[in-house]
């Protein structure tokens, strides 16, 4: 198969979709592999790391379409992208397409496969491509959230540990799945006063018997939710329901509630978000004021360490390429349940239930698209 990987255009998007590492892998597999000239030189790998791993530079990202059978990126298309798109040809990626009708509509239009990362599942219920990412946003969270709370950046002017005498930023992180497990711990780290509110008794007995004493928990109803933000100077939002559109769980009434100058860092942005309030930033412009309340909205977090987040994303991505390289998506997808749980969009046709409902299109079971065995 010949797998290609175009630079990204996404702004301030820095990583690559494909590691030289994962490049040597698919050699030895007997694939071609096609990476746009400069693709990795924002995740510190250059043309010459590529070649000296078998792959082949192009030029352009218009040769890398054209020629490519499959297409492995890290963010979704972008519109010029997704024009470039053909039938019958394989797109493996992150698509957060419930918040996206335009891209849906686009993809279904191509003709192409569309295989979600996100989306993708493991045995224990995980999303094994999503929680490298999910991991590093959440490590990025309280400092970026720190940033915002800095006065100049138009925060409270509150540092997150305080000093003696002096009482920590008081921060509260809503969902305790990977992303705000590593949030929670950052931030305590950082000498903040941590809560961590979230649905399953379960996974809140799991963070007090594992971080019982570096961080508290609570319950994540409406009424406690509505209490903690009224203290809070960082409110980080976690939630997700894989592949849908984030709940919103503050209000834009809500924010009357809270401390001028507090911050909002919503990591679940790339599936709309979970403040009524937020719109997706750049990391140019990542933060902006609602009602005296600053947010921070940047859709591609990881891009900010793109070296960190490309080796993470390869590791986590490159047995599923392969296997889709090796034996074709339909073969790949009907041997593995968890990968064709990834299959959002083929020929025309949605596959996934949370973004059909999300946008209100039909949506076709993805078991009858796999041959016959």
């Amino acid at each position: 198969m010949k797998i290609g990987c175009p630079t990204e255009i996404k702004p301030q998007e820095f990583r690559v979709g494909v590691t030289p590492s994962a490049a040597q892998e698919a050699v030895a597999h007997g694939h071609t592999v096609l990476i746009q000239k400069g693709a990795g030189i924002g995740a510190g790998f250059d043309d010459a790391a590529y070649t000296a791993a078998g792959a082949q530079i192009l030029d352009t990202a218009e040769e890398v379409f054209a020629t490519a059978d499959m297409i492995v990126k890290v963010k979704e298309p972008q519109a010029v992208e997704r024009k470039m798109l053909r039938e019958g040809q394989l797109l493996f990626t992150y698509l957060h397409l419930a918040p996206d009708p335009e891209q849906t509509r686009d993809l279904l239009a191509s003709g192409c496969t569309a295989i979600a990362y996100e989306t993708v599942t493991d045995r224990n219920g995980g999303l094994p491509l999503l929680a490298p990412m999910s991991e590093v946003a959440g490590k990025l969270a309280p400092q970026m959230g720190a940033w915002t709370l800095q006065k100049a950046n138009g925060g409270r002017g509150v540092l997150m540990g305080g000093v003696p005498g002096v009482t920590p930023a008081q921060v509260v992180v809503i969902g305790g799945g990977v992303v705000g497990t590593h949030a929670a711990r950052v931030a305590a780290g950082m000498g903040a006063d941590v809560t961590v509110l979230d649905r399953s008794l379960p996974r809140m007995r799991y963070l007090d018997d594992v971080f019982g004493g570096t961080f508290r928990t609570r319950y994540a109803s409406q009424a406690n939710i509505a209490e903690m933000i009224t203290t809070a100077d960082m409110v980080v939002g976690a939630v997700l329901i894989p592949g849908a559109a984030a709940p919103k769980l503050v209000s834009r009434a809500d924010l009357g509630l809270m401390k001028p100058g507090s911050a909002l860092v919503d990591v679940a942005i790339d599936q709309g978000g979970c403040f009524e309030t937020s719109k997706a930033t750049t990391h140019e412009n990542p933060i902006y004021e609602v009602d005296g309340i600053m947010h921070y909205c940047v859709a591609n977090m990881p891009g900010a360490v793109a070296r960190t987040s490309t080796i993470a994303l390869g590791n986590a991505t490159m047995p599923f390429m392969l296997a889709l390289a090796n034996k074709g998506w339909q073969q790949a997808c009907a041997d593995d349940p968890h990968l064709l749980a990834g299959l959002n969009v083929h020929a025309g046709q949605l596959t996934y239930g949370a973004v059909g409902q999300a946008l209100g299109l039909d949506v076709t079971e993805p078991q009858k698209l796999l041959k016959a065995a």
